[in-house]
């Protein structure tokens, strides 16, 4: 796969925006930014971590999105350009969600698809 950098974005969603908001409010992190990453990947699709820094690096991309300051290093940017952060609210609490348009649904390993996978 082949990604420019330079031109590939990250979005997050109102919802996410806000949630990411309320928590930099709560921790007091006001001048931090949401680091996304790549952190692996597994039969069920890529997995993602995310965490506040206050530094950024030089590989790294920021993109601000409504006062939400996002930093993604260049090599997971290519595995998640494009990628949406969504926040969902739920009876079992909230949580945040990358819809990635980069993913297929089979099984790196195996090559069935994801649900499949035991």
């Amino acid at each position: 796969m082949t990604t420019d950098v330079q031109t590939a974005t990250i979005s997050l969603t109102p919802a996410a925006i806000g949630r990411v908001k309320d928590l930099l409010q709560e921790q007091d992190k006001l001048d931090h930014g949401l680091r996304v990453f790549v952190a692996g990947k597994s039969c069920a699709g890529m997995q993602y971590g995310m965490s506040f820094d206050l530094e950024t690096r030089e590989q790294d991309q920021v993109f601000e999105d409504d006062g939400v300051k996002l930093i993604v290093d260049s090599v997971s940017l290519m595995y998640m350009a494009g990628a949406t952060i969504d926040y969902i609210e739920s009876v079992q609490g909230g949580a945040f969600r990358i819809d990635n348009p980069n993913v297929d649904s089979a099984c790196g390993s195996c090559g069935q698809a994801s649900s499949s996978c035991g």
